[in-house]
């Protein structure tokens, strides 16, 4: 499995925009078929600082991670995303496969 995950310190987010980024959250999966999971949201961890948010993406191998950087929902999310941005943290971890 490869898993995406994005610590993000945003720029006072009003609810509508959490209400964006949740709709665009749900379209990954809803169009990305590559895509296995998708969470935009909290991150509940009270030790995470200023990191108040989390995107965690799955997939079964960096290629479609790759596939799913260049598509154009994602490509409109970040667009949408990046002005709000204060602090980002990305890690990109592939772990093995049972039994291999």
């Amino acid at each position: 499995m490869f898993y995406h995950t994005v610590l993000l310190d945003l720029r006072d987010p009003s609810p509508e925009f959490i209400e964006q980024l949740n709709d665009y959250a749900a379209r990954m999966q809803a169009e990305l078929p590559y895509v296995r999971d998708y969470y935009f949201g909290p991150n509940l961890a009270s030790r995470a600082a200023q990191f108040k948010w989390t995107v965690v993406a799955t997939f079964d191998s960096e290629a479609d991670h790759e596939r799913y950087q260049v598509s154009d929902i994602h490509q409109q999310m970040k667009a949408f995303l990046t002005p709000q941005i204060a602090e980002i943290v990305v890690s990109d971890v592939e772990t093995r496969q049972p039994g291999a």
